[in-house]
């Protein structure tokens, strides 16, 4: 039953070695907190030796009174050591079950934010911030206390017992005799309860996740009436997450109570045949307060080790699904020895791309699509939805690698450079502008950290956004809540266009980023992408005419492919289809075109 216990506890250590492994670049204070533990475990063994002097020196006919002061002058000696071993131990080891919780949390992000965005499509934000938090938490308490307890314990168990057999083999054997008694349920209950701990752990996530995609939609919750059905569905999750914790706590507290009732009946049968032997003068009192002292010891440490035992399981769990964030591959391998992009604006060029998202392999999203664009061109592309124009963005920022074919960057394949080298020369403005907590300043430097305020003012200026800046009372330093909370959507899209104009990218990816804008905004927003035509390569996915006509070039998608490119009057005449969305979305006819508000897309 030993090497039975002996596996389990191995197996349990190999899943938290990772975890573990946090711990080397803290040795120093790891060593003083084990310095410290072995006094207090030493300090808190010689106590029972010091019981047995004051019993046998002071409280039996014939003590001497010097010599029980003497003793109890060592026993308070042994208290303030013990007092300040205390103190360290406890000190350094829940300072390294911080730290290693940070570091932890710190290594996990940063892996993440290495990942693909395909990634997030099978494994949903919310559940992972439950693992960033509640997973780390629980090892910050293994760490910090329990890693602690249990080796404290383990040194009493095996000094206390090593002391009983010294005091009295006799009574040491009746002790043994019910170690395997108190093994066998730390078997059993120990895998059942690892399991449920990785059960609690995935239920409690799943409040996380719903709670926190309710709250961050709370507008349209609200708008639909929807408090009592969502209500009704996360109390389903709490219940469940309850009920399977119950299930654990039930199991923890079944074999704490079985082990303890094991442990204390030895004793009991220990004091009633020691308590004979000192009636026969076998032993002297003082010998049987000490062995009764470490009797309790060795009793206490057992039961302190299942209950700690059971974290470690709970501990296993969280250390398995961190563990799975820790080793995620991202599908975006950098190049050993990237290629640097040249200087200057680059000529985009797509040969023979061909590409399927991972989840969704069966569906063709882009299919051969070749394709250039000259620098400081002007490109609109447009076509009906779920022709591939936002995974076209998707695969020239390389979120993703195509499948087939390549896509260049002055003629250096995307997959040959590095992520960052990419990203830094493209800038992004999205449908659904996307603003963060902080200050207006926060977000317009997002891309540069280091940009100016005169760079912001420039960028601010260009996007329209400089008035309404302005107006507001703290101006850049106005603080926005969560996703921009306080702007309307016009305001915030403005702002993430001078986002993305701070960085002064070379290549410039708007995704109808007009969309949300008032007339004013709107034309002032294209007189700003007139004036940045040349300076940089525009491509931008075109609902309204008004951007489609501002482009050099148009290129038209359907079903992955590209079915005809050049500017509008051409397409007019050449493709069917382009013809069919002005006379749908414009009122165009071949000749003469009248521009309400609209859009080029076909739902």
């Amino acid at each position: 039953m030993d090497d039975g216990l002996n596996r389990e506890a191995s197996k349990d250590l190999g899943q938290l070695r990772p975890a573990m492994a946090f711990l080397r670049p803290y040795l120093r204070q790891a060593i003083i907190a084990s310095i410290a533990l072995v006094v207090t475990a030493s300090v808190t063994l010689s106590i029972g030796q010091g019981m047995r002097m004051v019993v046998d020196s002071g409280f039996v006919e014939g003590g001497s009174a010097e010599l029980l002061e003497s003793s109890l002058w060592i026993f308070a000696l042994l208290v303030l050591l013990l007092t300040i071993g205390t103190f360290v131990r406890f000190y350094f080891v829940s300072w390294i079950g911080e730290r290693v919780s940070a570091d932890i949390r710190e290594a996990v992000f940063e892996k993440l934010l290495s990942l693909h965005p395909g990634f997030f499509e099978t494994n949903f934000p919310t559940e992972i911030q439950s693992r960033i938090t509640t997973d780390t938490t629980l090892l910050q308490t293994v760490i910090g206390s329990s890693v602690s307890i249990a080796l404290r314990n383990a040194l009493m168990f095996v000094g206390g017992l090593a002391l009983m057999v010294v005091t009295s083999v006799k009574l040491s054997l009746i002790v043994l005799l019910c170690v395997p008694l108190v093994v066998i349920p730390i078997i059993l209950f120990g895998r059942r309860v690892r399991r449920l701990s990785r059960d609690s752990q995935d239920r409690l996530a799943d409040v996380g996740s719903y709670a926190g995609e309710a709250l961050r939609h709370i507008k349209v919750v609200q708008a639909f009436n929807h408090q009592p059905a969502d209500l009704t569905r996360f109390a389903d999750r709490v219940r469940q997450a309850f009920e399977v914790a119950v299930h654990r706590i039930r199991h923890r507290a079944v074999l704490i109570a079985i082990v303890m009732l094991l442990v204390m009946g030895a004793i009991a049968t220990m004091v009633w045949i020691g308590g004979q032997d000192v009636l026969s003068g076998a032993i002297s009192a003082g010998e049987l307060a000490a062995f009764i002292f470490y009797a309790f010891i060795v009793a206490g440490s057992v039961g302190a080790i299942s209950e700690v035992y059971s974290d470690l399981q709970r501990a296993a769990g969280a250390t398995e699904r961190l563990v799975e964030l820790l080793t995620a591959e991202t599908l975006l391998p950098e190049p050993d020895k990237p290629v640097q992009m040249p200087d200057g604006i680059p000529r985009i060029g797509l040969h023979e791309v061909s590409f399927a998202y991972p989840t969704r392999r069966e569906v063709q999203v882009l299919d051969g699509i070749s394709c250039c664009i000259e620098p400081g061109e002007m490109v609109a592309v447009v076509g009906p939805s779920g022709a591939g124009k936002s995974t076209l963005f998707d695969l020239l920022q390389r979120f993703y690698d195509p499948l087939a074919g390549s896509i260049e960057f002055a003629g250096c394949d995307l997959r040959t450079m590095s992520l960052e080298a990419v990203r830094q020369v493209t800038g992004f403005v999205p449908q659904e502008a996307v603003l963060f907590a902080g200050t207006i300043r926060d977000n317009l430097c997002y891309a540069c950290e280091q940009a100016t305020d005169e760079q912001l003012e420039r960028a601010l200026a260009m996007a329209s956004a400089k008035s309404f800046v302005s107006a507001l009372p703290d101006g850049l330093d106005t603080r926005l809540g969560e996703s921009g909370l306080g702007l309307s959507g016009g305001q915030k899209q403005r702002l993430a266009i001078a986002r993305a104009l701070v960085a002064e990218p070379t290549v410039l990816l708007l995704d109808e980023a007009t969309s949300a804008l008032d007339a004013d905004s709107e034309e002032a927003i294209r007189a700003s992408i007139e004036r940045l035509k040349g300076s940089c390569t525009i491509v931008v996915i075109a609902h309204r005419l008004s951007t489609v006509r501002q482009a050099d070039r148009i290129i038209v998608l359907d079903q992955g492919r590209v079915l005809a490119a050049g500017n509008h009057d051409e397409l007019l005449i050449d493709n069917p289809m382009y013809a069919r969305f002005s006379r749908i979305q414009f009122g165009a006819g071949s000749g003469s075109v009248r521009e309400p508000a609209g859009t080029l897309e076909l739902s």
